[in-house]
């Protein structure tokens, strides 16, 4: 199985706030890690460090064998390695049909983005061929700031991915989603990552997502990973407990009943 990213030593300081320590992690072609820890543990930091938004302090950051450290996140996007983000990133105005080609056109573009005519042909059966496996299809002419906010989450989602990433950083996939809509919103985004191949690795505070989709847990906590295995162990350490989940035990993904203290 090939591994996909490599982190080491991942450092990042501000004045003399440390934000993240001693981060080693190796992800492997086909995997679908979760990150978990409280607000300010240390996840987004994490993220953009290996996203190129912001650049670490120390430590080594490699993407299918090769160093991105320091490289400009539309770089190491035309690498493979994509990202969304927790507020959809999208243009409200346009159509959704109009969001994902205005994506592809900045994905193809060799140079400065959109120099080339954005609505051609082969273009355009491909925008509907991602709109479909995303199932934003039947709001294809529908303006974006129009989209109920499920929707929303995968033309983000979608315009993400158009490169077809070898692995995709996903941040709270399902914020702001209501209970109802949740699971079914998680099923699309991952039916068509695996349609498409991509390594997953997505930031959640809801436990029930984490138990049910994910192989692997990243547990952060004041800038550290104090846990690295899969969730039901990972859910069930110690200091996870403390300083993550609390001592609540979530209800599985067989779906019984939330047990413990309220």
């Amino acid at each position: 199985m090939a591994r996909v990213l490599e982190v080491h030593d991942l450092e990042k300081s501000f004045g003399g706030v440390v934000a993240a320590r001693d981060i080693n992690v190796t992800i492997d072609e086909g995997e679908t890690i979760g990150i978990i820890g409280a607000n300010g543990a240390g996840k987004t930091t994490f993220v953009n460090m290996v996203t190129g938004y912001l650049r670490p302090s120390a430590g080594r950051i490699e993407f299918m064998g090769r160093s991105i450290l320091g490289m400009a996140p539309r770089r190491i996007t035309t690498l493979g390695l994509c990202r969304s983000f927790q507020v959809p990133q999208v243009f409200g105005s346009e159509t959704v049909f109009e969001n994902v080609m205005i994506a592809m056109g900045i994905a193809e573009s060799r140079g400065p983005a959109l120099l080339a005519p954005l609505f051609a042909p082969a273009r355009a059966a491909r925008a509907e061929t991602h709109m479909a496996r995303y199932q934003i299809a039947d709001y294809r002419d529908v303006a974006a700031d129009a989209l109920p906010q499920g929707v929303r989450k995968l033309l983000d989602i979608a315009m993400a991915t158009v490169r077809k990433p070898k692995l995709v950083m996903l941040d709270e996939p399902t914020s702001g989603i209501s209970v109802e809509e949740k699971f079914g919103l998680m099923d699309i985004i991952m039916a068509a990552l695996r349609e498409e191949e991509t390594t997953v690795l997505f930031i959640e505070h809801d436990m029930e997502i984490v138990e049910r989709y994910v192989s692997r847990v990243l547990a952060f906590y004041q800038g550290e990973i104090i846990c690295d295995a899969p969730p039901a162990e990972a859910l069930e350490d110690p200091r996870v407990k403390e300083f993550v989940v609390g001592q609540e035990l979530h209800r599985s993904t067989h779906g019984a009943e939330e047990t413990g203290n309220a």
